[in-house]
């Protein structure tokens, strides 16, 4: 199984849209692990879409049709709303920390233990998690 880029990779500052459009082509191919199939469009990457004012459906389709990451940055940035710098920071800023200490840190707690990683402290946020659940290392110092 392959996995889409990390959370962490950026398109033009960013977080997480290069693994959207990852997911959504390892899918397209057949090569997308059948756990992540039933989030597509949503969480992640509904508030990613929501952000850039664009349908995950209309999105999708571009990214399907074969554009490259920049081409779907550029489509998205002309068919729905350009993010202003202290936007991306907010959304950055929230979103690397989603599962710290707030509505989502007993899903993060719960896949955590699902995964085996009950005792991995220094997984602290969602973005942790992914990464080590698809065996990269973490990128975010632990949050005091």
């Amino acid at each position: 199984m392959k996995f889409p880029r990390s959370p962490h990779d950026t398109i033009h500052s960013l977080v997480y849209f290069p693994r959207m459009l990852d997911k959504i082509r390892l899918h397209a191919a057949g090569e997308l692990g059948e756990d992540y199939i039933p989030n597509l469009g949503k969480a992640f990457d509904d508030r990613c879409c929501k952000l850039l004012g664009v349908s995950y459906e209309e999105l999708a389709n571009q990214v399907k049709s074969g554009l490259s990451d920049e081409d779907v940055w550029s489509w998205a940035l002309q068919k729905g709303t350009v993010p202003t710098e202290e936007q991306v920071e907010v959304w950055n800023g929230f979103m690397m920390k989603r599962g710290w200490k707030d509505d989502v840190s007993s899903t993060l707690e719960r896949r955590k233990k699902e995964g085996g990683f009950e005792k991995r402290t220094e997984i602290q946020t969602m973005f942790d998690y992914i990464d080590a659940d698809e065996r990269r290392p973490l990128r975010t110092p632990p949050i005091p």
